[in-house]
């Protein structure tokens, strides 16, 4: 039993490590492909250089692009944790309904391609320009709902009874709110704010249906890879993607209890 079980354990982590090569083995061959010294031919390897990353921080198309997009997605990331935290905290604390609880995440279910076309639409319909403006509202849609879903984590396990005891010593429930509740869950708003960000400045389907003129970062790199693939290009994804590992690692490491501590509650709250 005891060499079976063994057996069946190598075997588990043999498996996983092929996936794990399956998953990350292209980001990989990607990221040293943008330190090729070569200009066109990038399956070649020429040399190493890191001009290539030079070249991104002057061209001035891409700049503007990244511009448009930290723009687009700090809005966006600020509308959906606002939205998000009274979304979570109205289904956690005054419903029980599973038909609420479902309705909130079909945006995540939702293909791009069919919520990109939909809001196009509805933009259409109500006569809303397309740009920055109509990008922003995108993104919070369905940025909405992932910050109710990390932020929910963290009021599932939150003691009311010390909200009930400030209460009952007369302070107010809005000052209730900002002085307990709001420090016990901030980590799980900085962790939703954080992975709406990444998530904002990666989407491209949803952008392109509603950004009209407006090129933000995703589409630029679409536009220049219609040309074929160059190491400058490369250099653009990698970077993309360290930023992106940066900020989800973060997020992770805010929320790394998946739900508030009873006691978890800051000294002198309530007083």
């Amino acid at each position: 039993m005891g060499k079976a079980r063994t057996g069946g354990s190598r075997w588990l982590k043999v498996w996983m490590g092929v996936l794990f090569v399956f998953l990350y083995l292209p980001l990989v061959v990607l990221i040293a492909l943008s330190f090729n010294d070569a200009q066109r031919a990038v399956v070649s390897w020429r040399g190493f250089t890191t001009r290539w990353y030079g070249e991104v921080f002057q061209n001035p198309e891409i700049l503007a692009a990244l511009g448009t997009t930290l723009v687009v997605a700090g809005l966006a990331t600020a509308i959906s944790v606002v939205l998000g935290t009274t979304l979570a905290l109205g289904l956690e604390r005054y419903t029980r309904s599973s038909v609420l609880d479902s309705a909130v995440y079909i945006p995540l279910l939702v293909p791009d391609i069919v919520l990109g076309i939909a809001l196009l639409s509805f933009f259409s319909v109500i006569f809303v320009p397309l740009g920055v403006g109509s990008i922003v509202i995108a993104h919070s849609v369905w940025g909405t709902a992932f910050a109710a879903a990390i932020i929910r984590t963290r009021l599932r396990g939150f003691d009311r009874s010390i909200e009930e005891a400030s209460l009952d010593l007369g302070v107010k429930e809005i000052p209730t709110f900002f002085r307990i509740t709001l420090p016990v869950i901030l980590p799980g708003i900085v962790s939703a704010a954080l992975v709406v960000f990444t998530l904002s400045i990666d989407e491209f389907v949803i952008a392109y249906f509603t950004a009209g003129r407006t090129v933000t970062f995703p589409i630029q790199v679409y536009s220049m890879i219609r040309f074929g693939v160059t190491p400058e290009i490369n250099a653009v994804a990698t970077l993309l993607i360290a930023f992106s590992m940066l900020l989800l690692g973060v997020a992770l490491y805010l929320n790394r209890g998946r739900t508030a501590p009873a006691g978890d509650v800051p000294a002198g709250a309530v007083a």
